[in-house]
């Protein structure tokens, strides 16, 4: 795999007036990922993607796109890269396979459109125009339209927004074959179990900058600590079971004879806490270990939630 990264966006500002959108932001895509970028509304995070698809210029900073300068470069980038906008981007008067045609024979070497049409469910709607599509059949037709021309990188905007669960399982599994041809994924989602799903990496932006990024697993470790629930005989003597425990780890019961441990939960820990509650005649019972989602991780780094 290329070790340059595909994006690359260093000290990147842009400002609207006398507010700024994005301020000093780092940002690296690896080759061959599917990175999901996440941010509470108005955090910066369509204002990145959209200077790195060359949309807007950049005030300050540097971003380069498969080594371009996407505005400088914009002609020799574009048959590069794939985009798909959340809306706009279509002739209104234009009926949808026609529309996917055309934009294919703009390429070398397009993705046969039949099979594609088929693949996304177009097939009942492929001489309906634009305008007459419905909301979901608008995003498949624009997620057609991003990648028919076998891109090196594609930009998907919400490409699941309006869909149906089997239409969206049907856009994870071509984000997948996407990914496994060795194309380079850039997601913006609402949905916080799709970026899990097909997430290689994760960007978390906030106030005009990243303020985490990292594998899906990498941030749930780092963040959020997650919890060992057990009940047993009220009144356990807590701070001999600490003794025993990782530093950093915390006890507390939470009701008579309910118990929560909060750390670094790991199989080690919970051998250590039934071997203690053995030597000590106390017999767990409901031992459950919570895992914290992304999500929690999401609200404990913007305290927002992730809202479309």
């Amino acid at each position: 795999m290329n070790s340059e990264p595909v994006v690359q966006a260093r000290g990147l500002v842009k400002r609207y007036g006398d507010r700024t959108a994005v301020d000093g932001l780092d940002l690296e895509v690896r080759a061959g990922t599917v990175t999901a970028v996440l941010g509470p509304n108005g955090a910066g995070k369509t204002t990145t993607v959209e200077t790195c698809e060359g949309y807007r210029r950049p005030d300050a900073g540097t971003v380069r796109v498969l080594g371009l300068d996407p505005v400088a470069d914009a002609a020799a980038l574009r048959p590069r890269i794939g985009v798909m906008l959340q809306s706009g981007g279509v002739y209104s008067g234009a009926r949808a396979v026609e529309m996917l045609a055309h934009t294919a024979k703009l390429h070398a070497h397009p993705l046969d459109v039949p099979a594609l049409v088929d693949r996304l469910g177009l097939g009942g709607c492929g001489r309906t125009t634009y305008r007459r599509l419905s909301g979901g059949q608008q995003q498949r037709l624009a997620l057609a339209m991003a990648v028919v021309g076998r891109p090196e990188l594609v930009f998907l905007d919400e490409p699941t927004a309006g869909l149906d669960p089997q239409a969206r399982r049907s856009t994870w599994e071509l984000i997948r074959e996407l990914r496994a041809d060795g194309v380079s994924v850039v997601l913006t989602t609402h949905h916080m179990e799709e970026a899990e799903e097909l997430a290689d990496d994760v960007a978390v932006i906030d106030a005009g900058r990243v303020i985490a990024q990292g594998s899906p697993e990498q941030l749930r470790r780092a963040g959020a600590e997650n919890t060992l629930r057990f009940t047993g005989r009220p009144g356990l003597d807590l701070a001999s079971l600490l003794r025993v425990l990782p530093d950093g780890t915390q006890a507390a019961e939470t009701a008579s004879g309910a118990y929560r441990i909060t750390g670094e939960i790991d199989p080690g820990l919970l051998a250590t806490v039934t071997s203690w509650c053995a030597r000590n005649g106390v017999m767990p019972d409901g031992i459950a270990v919570e895992r914290h989602t992304l999500e929690d991780v999401f609200l404990e780094l913007t305290g927002k939630e992730l809202r479309a």
